[in-house]
């Protein structure tokens, strides 16, 4: 695959003269391989450029400025895109192409020297990071339904004791109960007593003063 970079040698603007030596001294630095393609010595380059650019990416004049960055056919984008791009340490998914190992693209993207995400490679060779936070009960084989257990066993503990005290809180209610029926039962000879004594009292109060009389 060969990175294609629209350029214009001879441009006036400052501006895009500066942006397109970012774009080749980027991809000089990562050692990407890129053919640079003049449009203002071409016309050829210049027409293919703009017929090649994907509308909704052009400006509202439809014509768009140089730098402009294909992967063989394949549209990659523009100076803007390309920096968002470096900015996010991504210029090698924005080419389209693989990151090499050991970049911090590679790393960013776990993968490792054969090419393969570090995750598989490490669970292939049994080296498990241990890092990464393993459920207990696939640790422990059972333990979960141990504790499963457990948490079941504790629940019905506390519902016996509930019953229990249930049940002693009835037994006392009954008790108190029992108690007042023997108290009242207690008290009511009593009262009659006291009464009959009282009405026998009032009769010899009365006898007395009959016979006063």
């Amino acid at each position: 695959m060969v990175i294609k970079v629209f350029l214009a040698s001879s441009s006036g603007s400052t501006a895009i003269k500066k942006k397109q030596q970012d774009v080749v001294g980027f991809l000089e630095a990562l050692k990407v391989e890129y053919a640079q393609l003049d449009i203002a010595c071409s016309e050829e380059n210049r027409m293919w450029m703009r017929q090649n650019v994907p509308q909704e990416k052009k400006p509202s004049n439809g014509i768009p400025l140089p730098p402009q960055i294909f992967n063989e056919e394949g549209y990659c984008g523009d100076y803007e895109t390309f920096f968002d791009a470096k900015e996010d340490n991504a210029v090698f998914a924005f080419l389209g192409l693989p990151p090499p190992p050991g970049s911090k693209e590679a790393d960013q993207a776990g993968i490792v020297q054969n090419g393969t995400h570090a995750e598989e490679t490490n669970a292939e060779n049994g080296n498990v990071d241990d890092s990464i936070e393993v459920p207990v009960e696939e640790r422990n084989g059972n333990s979960h339904s141990d504790e499963e257990k457990a948490a079941g066993e504790e629940e019905l503990a506390e519902e016996g004791e509930a019953m229990e005290e249930d049940e002693d809180m009835a037994e006392e209610e009954e008790a108190v109960e029992e108690t007042d029926e023997v108290t009242e039962e207690t008290q009511a000879p009593a009262e009659e007593e006291e009464e009959e004594e009282e009405q026998e009292e009032e009769e010899a109060e009365v006898q007395e003063e009959e016979e006063a009389e």
